[in-house]
């Protein structure tokens, strides 16, 4: 997760337009999110189903990551300093969900690994009430960092430093060689395990889709798991955020501003566009209830005295 980084004063006009690009983008994002999420809650017949269990989770968790991150870039150049405790939650926030992403992927993957490698057994082990318990367990588990960073910062820092104001950027926050070293070693763990899982469940189903008979849905499935990799790739890419800052900076010192406007757009705000995108889109049955939702919507409203 990467809010902001320009620690360098822009001009009014840039600071304006960069400010309407991402709220812009932002609105965009979760108004497409938010549209998923209706449809979701107005057709029943996705509430029995695993699959769309998690990917709506998928889909509310990035609609608040947005909403955080966002915020947090706005008020960075509204109000330069923040209340330490108001500021930890955003980062809490956003840090949290930015961990979830990925980890619902790989849940993801898990599941059409079992529809298709473990069809007999699919309906006992993916059932509605046993996927919001993994949904409770993603949350546990992408809370650990946070907690860790808090704790960290607990031990390290005095007590009157939690009552003062601060830029309200994670490296500013948390500042200390433990900080980083967390950040370091749990971005390895939790991405190698999601990866592994990714892989593993891509290369049993393609497996699985050459030795049967008839293989349209388990092709379909093997499908849909490699573009869980694509979005995990997608994800991914905030990862490079720092790497591309520091390259290109090197490069450009003079353009600072304008470098980390564009890295945090290409790698946080793109792909939470494009991730829901890739998979709600593609899937025939969520766009068509989709369509029949809207419109009937948009028919009611119109003819409506």
């Amino acid at each position: 997760m990467n809010s902001t980084s320009h620690l360098v004063v822009d001009s009014y006009e840039e600071a304006f337009v960069k400010n309407i690009v991402i709220v812009f983008l932002g609105v965009i994002i979760n108004s497409i999110n938010g549209m998923l999420v209706v449809t979701f809650l107005a057709n029943p017949i996705f509430s029995n189903d695993s699959r769309y269990i998690l990917y709506i989770h998928l889909v509310i968790n990035d609609t608040i990551m947005i909403f955080v991150t966002v915020t947090l870039y706005v008020m960075s150049y509204v109000l330069r300093l923040l209340n330490f405790p108001f500021c930890c939650t955003l980062i809490f926030l956003a840090t949290t969900t930015f961990m979830i992403s990925p980890l619902n992927l790989a849940g993801m993957a898990v599941e059409r690994f079992i529809a298709v490698c473990k069809p007999l057994h699919h309906h006992q082990l993916c059932t509605p009430q046993r996927t919001y318990i993994f949904i409770c367990f993603l949350w546990f588990i992408g809370v650990i960092p946070s907690l860790a960073d808090f704790l960290i910062l607990l031990s390290t820092q005095p007590a009157s430093f939690q009552r003062t104001v601060v830029f309200c950027y994670p490296p500013v926050v948390f500042p200390t060689k433990l900080h980083q070293d967390r950040f370091t070693y749990s971005q390895i763990i939790y991405m190698s395990l999601v990866w592994f899982i990714v892989i593993y469940t891509y290369c049993n189903v393609m497996f699985t889709a050459k030795r049967a008979s008839s293989g349209g849905s388990a092709n379909k499935a093997r499908n849909t798991i490699l573009l869980h990799g694509v979005q995990l790739l997608l994800c991914m890419l905030s990862y490079l955020t720092n790497v591309l800052d520091f390259l290109l900076i090197s490069l450009f010192p003079l353009h600072r501003s304008k470098i980390n406007f564009l890295t945090y757009l290409l790698t946080n705000i793109m792909p939470r566009l494009l991730s829901p995108l890739i998979y709600g889109v593609r899937d025939q049955k969520f766009v068509k209830k989709m369509k029949e939702h809207f419109t009937c919507t948009f028919c009611f409203t119109k003819i409506a005295p």
